[in-house]
């Protein structure tokens, strides 16, 4: 039995935000504050980090920061919007035409390219592991509603191996969602080391996968 990947469904891809850019110069702009804002947020802290200092490194007058963003907090919900859209385009991308021999191949590659993708787009998951997103959710139900789609997302990605590893016989007998909030939080984890400056994710992969695999295949 083989099995494919299936990404929630973003509704924006890459080439249409290029097409955009193309029709309309302030798309550009917009992109270069979004980029600049979630690198000082996420090194920063979104307290510390002003718009004034956003302003210096885009170019952009803080009314046209303004244009395109209604507040700062309004910056950074647009900011989690944003790394929900690339996250679900990066593994639809990584994905697309591929089949897999077993679920545990599968989670295999999953758990690979999360890793990957959390490299390349450092800024975007040092903001997701800082806590200021989260002391905003407790009052703002929007920002609570995208980090719940960012995270239910990854791990619908990792449930897919799941029961696609259930269905052919790979893995053993288990909940795949709760299972899939396990393996989620400890790849994240690692994820978070590297953020932090702790360890080398990739210096535990092989490791990683082993366990992995003793925790998922039938014995």
């Amino acid at each position: 039995m083989t099995g494919k990947l299936r990404v929630c469904n973003s509704g924006l891809t890459e080439r249409s935000l290029r097409d955009r850019k193309e029709v309309c110069p302030y798309m550009s702009k917009k992109a270069d504050i979004l980029k600049a804002a979630t690198a000082l947020f996420a090194h920063k802290g979104f307290q510390d980090a002003t718009i004034s200092e956003i302003s210096k490194l885009t170019g952009a007058a803080e009314g046209t920061i303004f244009y395109h963003f209604k507040s700062k907090e309004h910056l950074l919900l647009v900011i989690l919007e944003d790394a929900k859209t690339r996250i679900i385009e990066e593994f639809d991308k990584y994905f697309e035409g591929k089949t897999f021999p077993s679920g545990l191949r599968m989670m295999e590659e999953v758990v690979s390219f999360y890793i990957y993708l959390a490299g390349m787009m450092d800024n975007q998951f040092l903001l997701l592991h800082r806590h200021f997103p989260y002391q905003l959710a407790d009052t703002n139900p929007e920002c609570r509603a995208y980090l719940e789609a960012i995270y239910n997302c990854l791990v619908d990605i990792f449930e897919q191996a799941l029961v696609l590893g259930q269905e052919d016989g790979s893995m053993a007998e288990f909940h795949p969602r709760k299972t899939a909030m396990i393996l989620f939080s400890m790849v994240d984890g690692l994820v978070r080391f590297k953020n932090y400056n702790l360890y080398d994710a990739g210096a535990l992969y092989v490791d990683l996968i082993e366990s992995c695999r003793r925790m998922l295949q039938k014995t």
